[in-house]
């Protein structure tokens, strides 16, 4: 084995030392690149451009055989390479006619995408215990990819971005809950993990959706038409603006002569090139990277479609099937974050996510009511975030069936007389209620208004119950924006908010 390795150095250097010194005449798109980690035990594909009819030859120092391909007419060409069980460091030689391009430093592992919007975005540098952190962020197993935000009108080939080893210099900009999610993994596991980070704060989810899939849904059709009178306008929205950009500036130039603050900049219009815009960041940020090989992806996100979170009970399925259409890599995980709570949200998004979970196969949710911020929309305890996605990865993914990786979840219920009783899912061994009674729940008649409750622990259910209530038909818990409500299982995870009526909410009908 040791023979083995050193032979695939040796053939590795040897390589470079004939590569340096000529410029490849191949392109590579920017997610393949020395420092990079790709997929372990994968079919993974390695593409590029040449001119049309180019035939492009590809080694991997962990293969005894090269690949060749023959550039389309668009130039693009792909190989695939199989790749061993995790290890490294490898190489791979890519060559044609011209030169030759020699990536480096290559390890084989997990690969996750990050993506979402702001409390995917928020770094390390602004989370908790930052300094400590930094400084602690030595690991050369783990492997960081971001990707520079773009928004684009077509599907690019291609993104800004590069590999980096993970380092005190190089994690304090990247995603916190990506980082601290492959570090647990890579803690568990003790493989290489790569971490693809693209995302953009306060964008929603049909920015991240192929236009064509929103085009097949009459549910979302209002993004589109509202979209088309932009477009339609555009020329007047954009003189509208340059006549506002101009206001600013004299605005400005009086606020400095006066000493006094300057207005805020105008922001952009929402039209092309806007981050809000339908398949912008889709176009931009998520088709480049395809098809190259993933294990899986995290999504932090729910935040800037909550007043419409009746259309994110399908916006969101959706969009992940999309990603999986496109990336042809089966049905892979796909695991998320609960929105925390926070005064200006409504509970309807943590349902539609709650609903996306129940309906969206190989997926999980990482619950948070228990480490957010009612005051603030981006909570610093990115930690235990990312620890709760990894702890569904680890279950799903990677064979640890000693760990319980969700907390409870409402499965269903039953009416005993003036009571309920609730049923739950990860619930074995027990519930709990944190710092006294369980709070939040709330019962109704079935015509009547929701109070407050009685909410008991019976073994691994619940019994609810409210002398105002005789005739109770349904139950809701944690129904409130900045709720902070205190069920547990025994594994000291949180229970996910939940209602088991159907009356329409504050955002049924908006689209």
């Amino acid at each position: 084995m040791k023979a083995a390795r050193a032979s695939l150095v040796v053939l590795c250097l040897s390589v470079l030392a004939l590569a340096v010194s000529v410029d490849g005449a191949v392109r590579l798109p920017s997610v393949i690149g020395s420092n990079m980690v790709m997929q372990q035990r994968f079919e993974a594909p390695i593409w590029g451009w040449a001119d049309p009819g180019r035939v492009v030859y590809v080694r991997a120092s962990w293969l005894w055989t090269q690949r060749q391909a023959t550039a389309g007419d668009n130039g693009r060409w792909q190989v695939v390479l199989p790749t061993p069980a995790a290890g490294g460091p490898y190489c791979i030689t890519i060559s044609d006619r011209d030169g030759a391009t020699v990536l480096d430093n290559i390890l084989i592992g997990e690969v996750w995408v990050g993506s979402g919007q702001s409390n995917m975005q928020w770094t390390v540098s602004s989370s908790n215990n930052a300094q400590e952190e930094i400084a602690n962020a030595k690991y050369p197993g783990i492997r960081l990819f971001h990707v520079t935000r773009k928004v684009a009108e077509t599907a690019q080939d291609d993104c800004e971005g590069s590999w980096q080893e993970c380092s005190p210099e190089a994690v304090g900009g990247f995603s916190a809950a990506a980082y601290f999610f492959g570090r647990e993994l890579h803690n568990e596991l003790n493989v290489p993990v790569g971490l693809i980070h693209t995302s953009w704060g306060g964008t929603p989810a049909e920015a991240w959706t192929r236009r064509e899939i929103l085009g097949a849904n009459d549910d979302f059709k209002p993004i589109l038409d509202r979209y088309q009178k932009v477009l339609d306008t555009w020329e007047q929205v954009q003189s509208d603006y340059q006549n506002r950009v101009e206001e600013w500036k004299k605005a400005s130039a009086q606020a400095k002569a006066d000493g006094t603050r300057a207005p805020a900049y105008p922001g952009q219009p929402y039209g092309p090139g806007h981050p809000h815009s339908p398949a912008g960041l889709y176009n931009a940020m998520i088709a480049p990277l395809i098809p190259y090989g993933i294990r899986g992806a995290i999504w932090y996100q729910g935040e800037s479609n909550a007043g419409r979170a009746y259309q994110y009970r399908t916006l969101f399925p959706a969009m992940i099937d999309n990603w999986r259409q496109d990336w042809k890599q089966g049905a892979f995980p796909f695991y998320f974050v609960q929105i925390a709570p926070y005064k200006g949200q409504t509970p309807e998004i943590r349902e539609a996510q709650l609903i996306a979970l129940r309906n969206t196969v190989n997926t999980g949710m990482a619950v948070t009511m228990d480490i957010g911020d009612p005051e603030d929309i981006h909570p610093r305890n990115k930690q235990d975030v990312g620890k709760r996605l990894a702890l569904w990865a680890l279950a799903k993914d990677y064979g640890r069936q000693d760990i319980v990786y969700s907390g409870p979840l409402y499965k269903g219920m039953k009416v005993e007389g003036d009571r309920i009783r609730l049923f739950f899912d990860y619930a074995a061994g027990g519930l709990a209620a944190k710092d006294g009674p369980l709070t939040y729940f709330t019962i109704a008649e079935a015509e009547g208004d929701f109070v407050p409750a009685d909410a008991v622990i019976d073994g691994e259910t619940i019994v609810v119950s409210s002398e105002a209530v005789k005739k109770p038909a349904a139950v809701r818990y944690g129904w409130q924006n900045s709720a902070e409500p205190n069920l547990f299982n025994k594994a000291g995870l949180p229970a996910s908010p939940f209602r088991t009526d159907d009356r329409p909410g504050e955002t049924y009908g908006k689209l």
